[in-house]
């Protein structure tokens, strides 16, 4: 039975709707043991589905990795703190992105063996319900191919066991899916994977090609993570808003709609992030789960269900097993 400390107070919407989702995921997932670190008075409904520490300061979404290690009463380092100390399975948190990973990474320290932690996410595919692995997503912003490499570890370990995938593809993102291509480090990355057999390495894939299903696992830098991350983010908003207003423009688009909701309705369902949970800091010796700064009930509750299936699934367990069996 997992354990799970979630910092309640951190998230730019602040405890409600962390107690929203806590009440939810107790309904699917009542044998789940919860420690929520918040306010106690603001977490008064939720007393009787888990464990409540008094924490009082809430780190600011802007703080940084010594601000947060400073601030020693706040719901983040207390979430963290507590879940070390007590061998705890997961920590989740939805507040500063940086803070969060860098003072997980500090409290828990790395795997043996591991030269940088990723932050690894979901992304939708235009295959409804398949979901792709992208790491690094922006704990680094320089890696070598040696890092890359070990992303790739760490991407099926997670591939596989969030989405259930026994041999998932694997490629390098880069400027052209010719093997010459690249960056110095993908470069090298890429003779590497290719010279050690690495289990369903497939090679480079552009940027245009990855939604397209056949990608299971996508490996890249994190500046390059980063960047590929947001500007996916900034155009599927820009289309989201570019469609709607498309059907506000007359009578004859509003009743367009009716014909063609179905369709829409299935490409919002295929294009939803919000089940993806929010990302993992791979490469720590704990689980430690980190949603979206602006996240809702709907989504917390997902990052609640991810850290308990990597906790069920031994996400660490198996990273260190996939570093033995490559001789690290």
């Amino acid at each position: 039975m997992a354990k799970i400390v979630v910092d309640a107070m951190s998230g730019d919407n602040g405890s409600p709707i962390v107690v929203e989702a806590i009440k939810d995921f107790k309904k699917q997932y009542p044998n789940v043991e919860l420690v929520v670190c918040g306010k106690q008075e603001e977490l008064e409904s939720i007393k009787d589905l888990a464990e409540i520490i008094d924490a009082r300061d809430v780190v600011p979404m802007d703080a940084g990795a010594l601000q947060v290690l400073r601030m020693k009463g706040s719901s983040m380092m207390t979430a963290i703190r507590y879940a070390k100390e007590n061998g705890c399975d997961a920590v989740v948190s939805c507040g500063s992105t940086g803070g969060f990973l860098s003072a997980s990474t500090i409290t828990f320290k790395m795997i043996p063996g591991i030269k940088r932690a990723a932050l690894c996410t979901g992304f939708p595919t235009k295959i409804k319900g398949k979901k792709l692995t992208v790491l690094d997503c922006g704990a680094n912003n320089e890696n070598s191919a040696e890092e890359l490499v070990q992303f790739a570890l760490m991407g099926r370990c997670y591939a596989q066991a969030v989405y259930g995938i026994e041999n998932p593809q694997t490629y390098l993102l880069c400027n052209g899916s010719e093997e010459e291509k690249g960056a110095p480090e993908v470069k090298e990355a890429h003779q590497i994977l290719k010279e050690n057999n690495f289990p369903g390495f497939m090679g480079n894939v552009e940027g245009r090609d990855v939604f397209e299903g056949q990608v299971d696992v996508l490996v890249c830098g994190g500046f390059a993570g980063n960047v590929f991350l947001k500007t996916c983010e900034g155009v599927a908003k820009w289309m989201g808003s570019m469609v709607k207003d498309a059907f506000k423009r007359s009578l004859w688009a509003k009743l367009g709609y009716i014909h063609v909701r179905k369709g829409m309705k299935d490409m919002s369902e295929t294009m939803d992030y919000k089940t993806i949970g929010g990302a993992m800091l791979l490469g720590i010796n704990g689980i430690a789960v980190k949603a979206h700064g602006n996240a809702d009930a709907y989504n917390f509750f997902h990052a609640l269900r991810v850290a308990n299936q990597l906790s069920e699934m031994q996400i660490v367990e198996k990273i260190k097993k996939g570093l033995e069996d490559e001789g690290h």
